[in-house]
Parts: C-alpha cells; sequence; structure tokens
C-alpha cells in the first residue's frame, strides 16, 4: 500500500523523456498555475512505476525507438477515465482528507470519498482533472459480506 506523506504538493503522471543526452519530466502547466509548485525551486520528485505488465526492455524499446522532438513537446495526454464513466476500482490508501485513494492507468489518481484501503466499489466518475478525478461510489464491494 502507498503512503501519502502530509509534504506531499503535487502528484501528476508524466512520461520520463530523453532529451540531448538527459532525462525529463514534464511538469503540468497546471501545477504551476494551481501554486502547487514554482519555477526556480528545487523539490524531492518520488517516481512510481507504472504498470506492472510493462518490462524495461519493452520501455528501453519504446525509448529507442522514438524520434528526438523537433518542436515544443505537446501537451499531457488526456486523463484515462470520462466523466460519468463506471468502472471497478480498488481503494489502495486514505489521503489527508480521509477520501479514499485509488488508482488506474498510468497512475492516474481517483479519490473516492468515505473508502477505506481494500475496498473494491464501482464508482462514477463525476469530475475529471488532468491529474486527478473524483468519483462517488454507485456499488459497494460485496465480497467483504
Amino acid at each position: 500500500m502507498v503512503e501519502i506523506p502530509d509534504s506531499l504538493q503535487s502528484l501528476f503522471s508524466a512520461t520520463v523523456e530523453l532529451r540531448d543526452g538527459s532525462y525529463v519530466i514534464e511538469i503540468p502547466k497546471g501545477e504551476i498555475d494551481h501554486n502547487a509548485i514554482s519555477p526556480s525551486e528545487t523539490y524531492r520528485v518520488g517516481v512510481l512505476e507504472q504498470d506492472e505488465s510493462v518490462t524495461e526492455t519493452d520501455s528501453d524499446r519504446r525509448t529507442e525507438s522514438r524520434p528526438e522532438p523537433t518542436e515544443p513537446a505537446s501537451k499531457p495526454p488526456a486523463p484515462p477515465v470520462d466523466e460519468g464513466e463506471i468502472r471497478d476500482v480498488t481503494i489502495e490508501s486514505v489521503g489527508d482528507q480521509g477520501d479514499g485513494i485509488a488508482k488506474v492507468e498510468r497512475g492516474y489518481v481517483v479519490i473516492v470519498p468515505g473508502a477505506e484501503p481494500g475496498d473494491e466499489p464501482t464508482v462514477e466518475i463525476e469530475e475529471v482533472q488532468q491529474n486527478v478525478a473524483f468519483a462517488s461510489v454507485i456499488d459497494s464491494d460485496t465480497s467483504a459480506l
């Protein structure tokens, strides 16, 4: 289970890219617009693996076959969920506000009020932002009964 420290200032999904001999993680503009982070400041960054089914060899192959960007990087990928979408999730942890936290594709975070770690509810996605979605439980996990 992932523990989220109180000092967490920002949480988002990004791809590590090779540029001019360095590895780069782009920070979404919204993180700066919402004052989660500030340019020219130094931050400690945690990196979590996206998906157990992606091997290191697969990642390396994709990076090597990708052409070097010739223009500014495109906008970040769209969130992997849509408003109104119904899906089953597994609650991994609880956030500072007491809401359940689930992760879906690419480590994208879904906040589920009233859910506890280990719950596997069916939820409806109510609000989607670039880095996080908010959902409500429409059917609780019945396997624990």
